[in-house]
C-alpha cells in the first residue's frame, strides 16, 4: 500500500515561478570596457540580451576624461549599431555646469534620449563629496539643468537602505522628492539583497506622497567578496544566510554560478509576487545570470533577432 503524502507537503505553496506570465519589463546596466577583451565580453552580452527587447540599457560614467569618453563611445555605438535604447549616466563629479551641459548636448546629437542623472561618488575613493565650484551641487540640480537642454527621459537613483550620506531616511526621501520635482521620470534603486527591503521602501515612498515609478535594481551575486565590498560602500546589508550559501565555492565557479542564479531568481520571484513588473539588472557586463532570471520570470526573445 502506498503511504499517504506527508501532511507537511500538502501545505507547500505553489512553485515560485508557477504563475509568472512574462508580463515584465526589464533594463540592463553595463560599464564601458577598458580593454579589447572586456569590449568583446560586453558586446557578446549585449547581443545575448538584445532579443529580450529591454526598455533601455544604461552605461555607467565616472569623473575624468577617459571614462567619460569610453562611456560616450559605448553609448553612441549602442545607438548606432543595435535596436536598443541607450541611457547614458551623467554625474556632477569634477566638472563645471558648462562641461556637463556640453556632454549632455553631445549625447542628444548622438541620438541618445535618456540620461541617468546622478550626483556621483567622491573621486579616488574619497569619503566626502564636494561639488565643483562652478558645477551642479546635487542630482536634483542636474535634473533641472538637463530639462533646460533637451526633452530627455531622465532616471535618477533611489536607496532602499538609505544613502550613506543622508542624515536619515526622511532626509533621503526628501532628496528623492527633490529629484522627481525637478523633472525626473523614474527612480532606479541601488541594489539590495532581501525583497522586504524594497517592498518596505516602496511603501515608504508612497506614504511620503511620491507618485513615481520605482524600479528595483538587481545585482546577481556571483562574487561574494566583491559584493561585500560594494555593499559596505553603499550601506547595503548582506544577510548572514547569503554568506553561508557561498561558503566553500571560491574554486568552484560553475557551482557558484548556480547558487548565484538561484538566490537572485528567488529575490526576483518574491518581488514579482509583491507586484513588481519592472526590473533593472546590474549585469557587470555578463549576460548569463540576467538572462536566466528573465527567462524564469517568463520573458522570452522577441522579433527577428531572436
Amino acid at each position: 500500500m502506498v503511504p499517504d503524502v506527508a501532511p507537511s507537503i500538502d501545505g507547500w505553496a505553489k512553485p515560485l515561478f508557477a504563475d509568472v506570465a512574462g508580463d515584465i519589463q526589464v533594463s540592463f546596466e553595463f560599464f564601458p570596457p577598458k580593454t579589447e577583451k572586456m569590449e568583446q565580453t560586453l558586446w557578446e552580452s549585449i547581443e545575448t540580451l538584445e532579443p529580450l527587447q529591454p526598455r533601455f540599457v544604461s552605461v555607467t560614467y565616472g569623473a575624468g576624461g577617459s571614462t567619460r569618453e569610453r562611456t560616450h563611445n559605448t553609448v553612441a555605438r549602442i545607438a548606432r549599431e543595435t535596436s536598443l535604447a541607450p541611457a547614458a549616466h551623467l554625474t556632477c563629479v569634477e566638472a563645471s555646469r558648462a562641461e556637463i551641459d556640453d556632454v549632455a548636448r553631445a549625447y542628444w546629437q548622438a541620438g541618445v534620449r535618456h540620461i541617468v542623472a546622478l550626483r556621483g561618488d567622491p573621486p579616488n575613493g574619497g569619503s566626502v563629496f564636494y561639488p565643483h565650484p562652478d558645477g551642479y551641487s546635487n542630482a536634483a540640480e542636474l535634473v533641472a539643468g538637463l530639462r533646460k537642454i533637451a526633452p530627455f527621459e531622465i532616471s535618477v537613483a533611489a536607496y532602499p537602505e538609505c544613502h550613506p550620506d543622508s542624515s536619515s531616511k526622511a532626509a533621503d526621501l526628501d532628496n528623492l522628492k527633490a529629484k522627481i520635482d525637478a523633472g525626473a521620470d523614474r527612480a532606479i534603486t541601488n541594489f539590495f539583497l532581501s525583497a522586504d527591503v524594497f517592498l518596505r521602501f516602496r511603501d515608504d515612498v508612497a506614504a511620503a506622497g511620491l507618485d513615481c515609478e520605482i524600479v528595483p535594481g538587481i545585482l546577481p551575486v556571483s562574487n561574494v567578496a566583491q559584493t561585500r565590498k560594494m555593499a559596505a560602500f553603499c550601506g547595503v546589508a548582506i544577510p548572514a544566510w547569503m554568506d553561508r550559501l557561498f561558503e566553500g565555492l571560491d574554486n568552484l565557479p560553475a557551482a557558484r554560478q548556480l547558487v548565484a542564479a538561484t538566490v537572485a531568481a528567488e529575490l526576483c520571484g518574491q518581488l514579482y509576487s509583491g507586484g513588481v513588473r519592472n526590473f533593472h539588472f546590474y549585469t557587470l557586463n555578463r549576460a548569463e545570470l540576467a538572462y536566466a532570471i528573465c527567462h524564469l520570470l517568463g520573458l522570452r526573445p522577441k522579433g527577428p533577432s531572436a
